[in-house]
């Protein structure tokens, strides 16, 4: 009996570390998997940071090759500046923005300049001397007493006999270039060649540095903040605790700019990815778990019976003997063992059926959203057939039942599609007109729209465009896109509904309104996401996922973005069907 229990309890304690393990690998390769995504957004807002940054520089490096041709430059630079001299670059850093604009004699003497200061320290600079000896020079560094940070482009200035004559510099004041990008996300921020940060969205990093052969940063003044660096297969990973402004954990990635002399790094906070791998991980866990206590509490029935049986045999045989006086009690015993074998089998086909119902549970939302549509369409036109026959319009009237029966036929079909899912048979997929079911969609909600005062603009399709789908499926995800976009311009002054169909190889339908737009495009499609307000009008969040799940059935896609002018469109991608299909 205890070594039995011991088994037991080594066989639990086993499994438990094989789920452990393998929840171990689930997280670690969900979260390998989430910081490549990570690393992809990061780098692509990486280099569109870079790109606006080195566009913004290169304005000034073009005007000082533009003013290095001017001819009163060329002028200044032999006899020196002159006040029509000073009014013109005067203008020129006026209009440009730029901090100072300077010209220097061949010597590299301060001939002219917009600001009017003594900036005689900045003629030594490498940037000065490369455009004196006739190439486009640029640094970075101060300048005093101007500014801290500045960048500068020095372009020479050639006389009519080919040599250099002197050179123009554009002084850029870099903390009027990353001034706009301060605050926001992610933390990004470029380091010159000794690894100081010299541009920074985030002011509390200017002027750190990096150790030498170590990565991370350090303050020019004080102790070095908490710091820690690790790798996580290809990505490098930075524990920071450098104030609330910054990840406390961020994957760290750079790019190097060798047109300005400096590498462009971004910090992307890794706690949703991580928060993602770790839920990943409990999911599967949690599923193991599930199953393995399923089949532990199977085994231990099997071994209870098991030793019931033995238990049983036993007593059998040890009566044996007085078999004739122990008859009555032993066909007893058999009655209540058959008894129950057959409750054990009926609690097996109860706990099948109770799993059937914890699946359609979980789908009664979406069951109840399928069918709430219909029924309201079936009331609106039993309501309009009830007044046509009080104003002795029986033509009318013969319409709307007649539409009643179609739509009570759809809710058969949808009807059906539950049973189907019941008896765990699948429905098979058809051929559809695609201009009946749109046709079909748009009445259904004539009366949403109206109400709504949303102008339909859309263009009849020809009949027999067919594709792949079926008809009340296919009909409902029209029905909730349609809804969805009347709904979506109930506060707009504009409201417009346009329906468009591109049928080529796979065949496109797309719904444009001029509502405000989506509010999050990759969350659109998510069970219970929504942004209704709540009132007798708003939904459950289950439309959209529902639909994304019928058109993938059909083996299309469903997608939503946000249009330039304003609005939102979503366009269903459907296959044709085959000739074969069409045949049938």
């Amino acid at each position: 009996m205890k070594h039995g229990f011991r088994q037991r309890v080594a066989v639990v304690l086993a499994f438990v570390m094989i789920v452990a393990v393998l929840a171990g690998c689930v997280w670690r390769y969900a979260y390998q998997q989430g910081l490549d995504q990570l690393a992809a957004r990061g780098q692509a807002d990486l280099t569109l940071a870079s790109d606006r940054l080195v566009g913004q520089l290169q304005r000034y490096r073009d005007l000082a090759v533009l003013m290095a041709d001017h001819p009163m430059i060329a002028v200044a630079v032999q006899e020196g500046g002159s006040a029509a001299t000073r009014d013109l670059l005067l203008e020129v850093a006026d209009k440009s923005a730029a901090l100072d604009v300077l010209v220097l004699s061949a010597e590299g003497r301060i001939a002219a300049s917009a600001s009017g200061r003594n900036l005689s320290a900045l003629r030594d600079g490498r940037h000065v001397k490369r455009a004196l000896r006739g190439a486009l020079g640029w640094g970075h560094g101060p300048a005093y007493p101007l500014t801290q940070r500045a960048f500068f482009h020095a372009a020479p200035v050639f006389g009519r006999n080919g040599k250099v004559q002197g050179a123009v510099v554009v002084i850029t004041d870099l903390n009027g270039i990353d001034y706009n990008w301060r605050g926001t996300n992610p933390a990004a921020f470029f380091t010159d060649a000794q690894g100081e940060v010299y541009i920074a969205n985030r002011t509390e990093l200017l002027f750190w540095k990096r150790p030498a052969h170590t990565p991370g940063l350090i303050p020019p003044h004080g102790d070095a903040p908490a710091f820690e660096a690790r790798r996580v297969g290809p990505h490098e990973i930075w524990q920071l605790g450098w104030g609330p402004y910054l990840p406390g954990e961020a994957l760290h990635l750079t790019q190097a700019l060798p047109m300005i002399g400096m590498t462009g790094e971004v910090l992307l906070d890794v706690t949703q990815t991580r928060a993602l791998a770790f839920a990943q991980a409990a999911a599967v866990a949690g599923l193991c778990m599930a199953f393995g206590s399923l089949l532990f509490l199977a085994s231990e029935r099997r071994r209870t019976l098991a030793a019931a049986n033995v238990q049983l045999e036993a007593r059998v045989a040890k009566r044996t003997v007085a078999l004739r006086e122990t008859n009555a009690k032993l066909v007893a015993e058999a009655n209540e063992r058959e008894e129950a074998q057959v409750a054990l089998r009926q609690a097996q086909e109860d706990l099948m059926q109770a799993g059937k119902l914890s699946a359609l549970g979980q789908m009664s939302a979406g069951i109840s959203h399928e069918l709430n549509q219909p029924l309201m369409a079936i009331r609106s036109f039993a309501e309009n057939a009830v007044q046509f026959l009080a104003r002795d319009n029986h033509q009318r009237a013969a319409e709307n039942l007649t539409r009643i029966s179609e739509l009570a036929q759809r809710m058969a079909r949808i009807i059906q599609n539950l049973r189907a899912f019941a008896r765990q048979e699948d429905i098979a997929q058809d051929r559809v007109d695609l201009a009946a079911v749109l046709l079909s969609a748009m009445e259904m909600t004539e009366g949403h729209r109206k109400a709504a005062k949303v102008a339909l603009v859309f263009d009849p399709v020809e009949t027999g465009v067919w594709v792949r789908g079926g008809e009340v499926r296919l009909g409902q995800v029209f029905v909730n896109l349609i809804t969805n976009a009347v709904d979506a311009m109930a506060d707009r002054a504009e409201r417009r509904l346009e329906v468009r169909v591109h049928a080529d190889d796979s065949v496109q339908v797309e719904f444009r309104d001029t509502g405000p737009g989506i509010e999050m495009p990759d969350k659109v499609f998510d069970p219970f996401y929504s942004t209704k307000t709540v009132d007798q009008t708003s939904g459950m969040g289950l439309g959209l996922s529902i639909s994304y799940g019928i058109v993938q059935s059909f083996g299309g896609q469903i997608k939503g973005s946000n249009l330039q002018q304003g609005g939102a469109v979503f366009t269903v991608t459907l296959e044709r069907a085959t000739p074969k299909e069409q045949a049938a």
